[in-house]
């Protein structure tokens, strides 16, 4: 990805395109996680001077940060999918757009967000943890979805919505290491399918 570069007179300060700037950055995480990523490897994919990204976007763990907020930008379809009036087909929207997002041709495969901090020695446990934080605001917001339509009677009265909240996100992250290790999208749509049937009646 190329940081877009105004036309400025000599001597005066650069421009650049800051969203440009974390995309790159963004894609560099997501493929080497937060630990495997070096500040060499931040500053070259965003063409930035390792005193200009400090002073754009802070350190290596300010950055990725900020490198999650614009990763929740894209995965916007999430919030959406659950949007859907009836629960079953926002839980087939969730699992088909996540598939669709870990196996996207344009972007690293799998998940910023499971894979960010994968393999990471104790330095990272605060982004480990920040990672977990996240992934639970995702189930919880699942979890209160299922339970509304638990309420509706859009669920079965016998179903647990926090197990299957929980269920939901292991699937999703199971999706996200299987895409990582080359699962093809109609294989894991394939999986959706299997995981569909066990929609409660």
């Amino acid at each position: 990805m190329k940081v877009e570069i105004s036309k400025r007179s000599v001597g005066r300060p650069r421009e650049f395109d800051a969203q440009l700037a974390l995309d790159a950055a963004m894609e560099v995480f997501w493929r080497q996680g937060y630990e495997g990523t070096s500040l060499t490897e931040l500053t070259t994919a965003m063409r930035l001077s390792r005193p200009s990204l400090y002073a754009a976007f802070g350190n290596k763990e300010e950055l990725f940060h900020k490198v999650l907020d614009r990763y929740g930008e894209h995965m916007a379809f999430m919030a959406t999918a659950l949007e859907e009036p009836v629960a079953r087909d926002a839980i087939e929207a969730l699992l088909r757009g996540f598939v669709a997002s870990a196996t996207d041709p344009r972007t690293p495969t799998g998940c910023l967000t499971v894979q960010g901090a994968l393999a990471s020695g104790p330095d990272a446990d605060e982004i480990r943890a920040v990672l977990a934080a996240r992934r639970l605001a995702g189930e919880a917001n699942l979890r209160a979805r299922l339970q509304r339509a638990h309420r509706s009677g859009d669920l079965a009265a016998d179903a647990n919505p926090p197990d299957f909240a929980r269920y939901v996100s292991t699937l999703i992250q199971g999706i996200a290491v299987q895409a990582a290790g080359g699962a093809s999208r109609a294989q894991l749509n394939r999986v959706v399918d299997i995981a569909l049937r066990a929609w409660p009646d």
